[in-house]
């Protein structure tokens, strides 16, 4: 059972009790914060802010109040910022400076009157009506402090969004980096579309899946964990550009960077390839950060990025070969790759690579960089390298010391991903639960024919970290996954 405050309980009883209804129906202010500090711009003085007249209505939460006998000043905050307002009993009446004298910090408040400055020259609303329109029934916070104190902001985000500035800039960056990316891939001729969010069979990426069973249908199903086989379904259908926006769900584990439940932006071209979607990619990176950020350099967690182009490009095996301390032309040597890993080192050579790069490289990729010629035994569903079958036409972009986007120029072979599907397979059955299934559905799409095609997936939760200097992933994410409280 929830157990309200007493006081303030108390206190909602009493005004009800007057014949004062706490949560009455709105009615749509005609006047914002924002609006507000811009009229205020553009009328300085006194008598200018007097002429607009005194029919505003302007409403949000009182964060701040301060009493002086016969009037008061309170800080309020409704979507687009704060604003002053003075309450002086000549101006609202008996009645409502007597409810004004209730009101308590987050109570949602209605102001009716005109726009005055104050002696130190603080625009304000001087109140000539004021009403109450939602009664907070609950203490707010002091102060947000801690590690602590982190958890219960995630946890109780309404609460944090009205407490904390930083919080609730953070998610209307996010809002701006996602309309951005919208016009961006709409102005290129993209079409955005919605794939399932339900699968009969997992796939798109290697990853543990949740389950779920479909009552009317009686059949297993699985959270998407990656929308890219949908997407290409569709390029073989005709549409040759494509775009989503989408929710990915992983069952695996959590820190800074990883939630199950997650944000990707995923496109796919027809005719084009990786080179082309990394100039592509490096163009609305370059672009996000300029318009968010006001510059080619920016800091993150206390340190220099710096997105002038043009972006470094690497190969993995050069990558491989500086950290190892191999010759470039000795990186294949899985005999050596091993000897350098040490104990419990893989016996094959992408995971050999990818063992090297997890640990000795991608830490210290802090400038955006695009990774290039990866091994095709860690790409199931890159396209073969013509000239090095045993690499893929692929890339990935870091920065910061961590992935935010991967490409690849797509398998159209129905063959070769059939046998790479039956390899993932194997994989499965030999204890991988993150390995593929065999999806035969998608082998019979692309047995019509899927034109050459590059396809990429950008994290937008770790683009949004980035883009707002914010340290974890769970603060970027208006709801993150957490464990129930006991």
């Amino acid at each position: 059972m929830y157990t309200f405050d007493p006081e303030r309980l108390a206190k909602l009883d009493s005004l009800r009790a007057e014949g004062i209804n706490p949560y009455p129906t709105g009615r749509t202010p005609n006047l914002s914060a924002a609006q507000a500090q811009a009229l205020g711009e553009l009328h300085e003085s006194a008598e200018a802010l007097a002429a607009l007249g005194s029919d505003f209505r302007f409403a949000g939460r009182m964060l701040f109040k301060n009493e002086m006998g016969k009037a008061g000043f309170a800080r309020m905050l409704d979507r687009t910022g704060r604003l002053q307002v003075y309450v002086k009993r000549d101006n609202v009446g008996e009645a409502a400076f007597a409810v004004w004298k209730r009101l308590d910090l987050g109570d949602l408040v209605e102001v009716e009157g005109g726009l005055m400055r104050t002696r130190t020259g603080e625009l304000s609303v001087q109140a000539t009506g004021i009403r109450l329109v939602g009664k907070c029934i609950k203490s707010l916070p002091d102060k947000w402090h801690g590690m602590e104190e982190m958890e219960l902001r995630r946890r109780q985000r309404y609460l944090d969004l009205f407490v904390n500035d930083e919080s609730r800039a953070t998610f209307v960056a996010r809002s701006r980096i996602v309309r951005y990316i919208r016009d961006f891939f709409e102005g290129r001729d993209f079409l955005e579309v919605e794939t399932p969010m339900m699968h009969a069979i997992p796939g798109g990426a290697t990853a543990r899946p949740f389950v779920t069973h479909h009552n009317a249908l009686d059949m297993e199903m699985y959270l998407r964990v990656a929308p890219e086989l949908h997407l290409k379904r569709l390029i073989v259908g005709g549409l040759e550009r494509v775009f989503e926006i989408n929710r990915c769900f992983r069952n695996e584990g959590l820190d800074a960077t990883h939630n199950p439940e997650f944000t990707t932006l995923e496109f796919y071209q027809a005719y084009a390839t990786w080179e082309e979607l990394a100039d592509l990619t490096e163009e609305l990176i370059h672009g996000l950060v300029t318009k968010l950020r006001g510059a080619e350099v920016i800091t993150y967690q206390g340190r220099e990025l710096s997105f002038v182009r043009p972006f470094r490009r690497a190969g993995y095996d050069e990558l491989v070969a500086e950290a190892s301390g191999l010759p470039i032309e000795e990186v294949r040597d899985v005999a050596k790759l091993r000897a350098f890993i040490g104990e419990g080192a893989p016996a094959t050579l992408g995971a050999c690579w990818e063992r090297i790069f997890d640990e000795h490289v991608e830490a210290k990729l802090v400038n955006p960089t695009f990774v290039t010629r990866f091994p095709v035994e860690i790409s199931p569903l890159a396209r073969r390298n013509d000239a090095e079958p045993d690499l893929a036409d692929r890339f990935e972009l870091f920065a910061a010391g961590r992935e935010i986007a991967n490409a690849f120029n797509e398998l159209a072979d129905p063959v070769d991903q059939a046998e790479r599907f039956a390899a993932q397979v194997r994989s499965k059955e030999a204890g991988n639960e993150e390995a593929m299934h065999f999806d035969a559905d998608f082998i019979e799409a692309l047995a019509y024919g899927m034109p050459p095609t590059a396809g990429e997936g950008i994290g937008i939760d770790r683009l949004v970290m980035l883009l707002t200097d914010a340290g974890s992933i769970r603060d970027v994410i208006l709801f993150p996954t957490l464990r129930n409280r006991g």
